[in-house]
């Protein structure tokens, strides 16, 4: 079989890193391109030392019309704006998967809102599938244009998708998700550098995380009802991981036994998503795998409500990230969906 030639731009941060490390053993995958903005003209391995010898690709940073060119897929990791210049290349028979906000969305206003500018490209809005593959999986098989969810979106569509597909999630509901540091990039900022955020918990854009939007469309479109969504991201002293706290309320008519089992019931063909059978989600469970993990705890009943806690646990850089990306891509191409995805985590 002859192998799918791929391009990685934005190849040089962690999420770059996470493709590279599974895309370079990929048995139906070459990888032909490696873009960044820097380390441009050094081997892959200057900026990503655990591929030492893995490859001899050297970063590049060519106009997008070179990127992309002879390409047969195209995977992006690359600021919001940039995408858009990248796909006025890219040829309809191209496959794409792009891990930004670009094109997560449908509404253009809602761009405007979270993302703080116009939509470079407004007339794409729509035209890419969302890639969930737990609630989008035939649509993304079918696809050439594929918008990978952001990370805190992916676990909390995951922790809320059982109870929104049941019709039991509606109104209001409340979120708190920690992340750890390697969501915010390879480049140090004040609020990233490791000595601070080693011993820090701090919240940023509370309430206005640009998240979501793309969690809300998603949410309606699975079955919940009038959803609205307050989200309050938080980081931690973590290299890798999200943990998603959410809080909501379901009719007190629901079975108790019902609401327990639904995580269970929901994921029990999925590969990657499963919920613990004697504990909650953990992120040292799911550490450096694409798998995540879901549960749920009951409250109480206040009259016609019962108060309900779903979490969930996933790597940011991989079901978050690099590893959701390339399941997509194996979907794209009619392949197994896991290939080099199947590894177990990290632990301790």
């Amino acid at each position: 079989m002859e192998r799918v030639k791929v391009a990685v731009l934005g190849a040089s941060g962690f999420a770059g890193a996470e493709l590279l490390r599974r895309l370079l053993v990929h048995p139906h995958v070459e990888v032909v391109r490696v873009c960044a903005a820097d380390h441009v003209g050094e081997l892959v391995a200057s900026a990503h030392p655990h591929l030492e010898g893995r490859t001899q690709l050297r970063f590049e940073n060519p106009p997008p019309a070179e990127a992309v060119r002879a390409a047969d897929a195209i995977l992006m990791g690359l600021p919001h704006a940039v995408s858009c210049q990248v796909m006025a290349a890219v040829s309809a028979e191209q496959r794409v998967i792009d891990m930004s906000g670009a094109f997560r969305l449908k509404s253009e206003q809602s761009y405007r809102e979270y993302y703080g500018s116009e939509h470079p490209r407004p007339d794409l809005l729509g035209s890419f599938c969302y890639g969930l593959p737990e609630l989008y999986r035939e649509q993304i098989r079918g696809s050439r244009r594929v918008a990978s969810p952001g990370c805190f979106a992916t676990g909390i569509e995951l922790a809320l998708l059982p109870f929104a597909r049941a019709g039991w999630l509606s109104g209001p509901v409340q979120v708190v998700g920690v992340t750890g540091s390697s969501g915010s990039g390879a480049t140090p900022s004040p609020t990233t550098h490791h000595p601070v955020r080693s011993h820090n918990l701090r919240t940023y854009r509370p309430l206005q995380h640009q998240h979501s939007p793309e969690i809300v469309e998603t949410l309606r479109a699975a079955g919940a009802s009038e959803p609205t969504l307050s989200f309050v991201p938080v980081s931690a002293p973590l290299v890798r991981g999200i943990f998603v706290t959410a809080f909501f309320r379901v009719p007190a008519s629901v079975p108790e036994q019902e609401l327990r089992a639904l995580p269970t019931v929901t994921y029990a063909s999925e590969r990657f998503v499963r919920s613990p059978a004697t504990r909650l989600p953990e992120v040292v469970a799911v550490l450096g795998s694409n798998d995540a993990e879901v549960g749920v705890a009951l409250g109480a009943v206040r009259g016609a409500e019962r108060e309900v806690t779903a979490f969930s646990a996933l790597d940011n850089l991989v079901k978050g990230g690099a590893g959701q990306a390339i399941q997509s891509l194996n979907l794209m191409f009619g392949w197994d969906e896991a290939l080099t995805l199947e590894s177990a985590g990290l632990y301790p």
